[in-house]
């Protein structure tokens, strides 16, 4: 079973134009990346769309060049499904695939969250209260956007803290995967479970902070799991995982 989603009528243009500001982009590529990226994981461009080069070339004021190098990347990462001979569209949404991605953020992020437990430092505790003040702050106000980003930035404070080489890099993917369905089932929704779920932020903020790997790693699942049941719940599937005892 896939997600429904809506078209609200507008063209490419039209729902590509809110990604294209910020000028932290060493190439046209980066830049064709990111606006791709974003619009991608907050649906406005919706699962199964096709991305013909051209159009989005015209679309985004850019050469075909760094569109089709983005496309490359955004294919890499399983946003985009690139089929012969009939181009590039954004990556479906199924149940099966729901379940790959939180199966292996969980085998994954665990132990990035443990590490971060046994490393943290006082410097990676002031950045991630930053992180989850913008989120907040982003939250009340309402941008979606900002409060996506401000997201990823204190999971992924937390996870470079570990001091691995590799896990952030290989949590990444699915942890752009993970964000589309929660946007595409839970909608405007989403907001409300960053007010709701604070308090779990915070706590896993204080299990690395006090340096206590086993809590952070209850903490960490039982936060992760409970938005991949909300989705699963939203998708018409049973919950897949439980709650642990912390």
């Amino acid at each position: 079973m896939s997600l429904p989603v809506a078209d609200d009528g507008r063209d490419l243009g039209a729902r590509l134009e809110n990604f294209s500001e910020g000028s932290g982009h060493r190439t046209l590529a980066e830049k064709a990346f990111a606006m791709l990226h974003d619009a991608i994981i907050v649906g406005e461009l919706r699962p199964g769309e096709r991305l013909p080069i051209g159009d989005l070339a015209e679309a985004m004021h850019l050469s075909q060049m760094p569109i089709r190098e983005a496309l490359r990347r955004l294919d890499a990462d399983g946003l985009v499904e690139n089929i012969p001979h009939r181009g590039a569209s954004v990556a479906g949404l199924t149940i099966e695939d729901l379940r790959e991605v939180y199966d292996a953020r969980l085998l994954l992020e665990l132990p990035a969250i443990e590490g971060a437990a046994a490393h943290f430092t006082a410097a990676d505790e002031r950045d991630a209260a930053g992180s989850l003040d913008r989120l907040e702050e982003a939250t009340e106000r309402g941008e979606r956007t900002l409060a996506l980003n401000a997201h990823t930035s204190f999971h992924f404070g937390l996870y470079l803290a570990s001091e691995s080489r590799w896990l952030p890099r290989l949590i990444s993917p699915l942890w752009d995967n993970a964000e589309r369905y929660r946007v595409a089932a839970l909608g405007s929704s989403s907001l409300g479970l960053f007010e709701q779920r604070a308090r779990e932020h915070r706590d896993l903020l204080a299990a690395c902070a006090g340096h206590e790997p086993d809590r952070a790693a209850a903490l960490l699942w039982n936060h992760l799991v409970q938005t991949a049941n909300a989705i699963f719940k939203e998708m018409g599937a049973e919950d897949r995982y439980e709650l642990r005892d912390i």
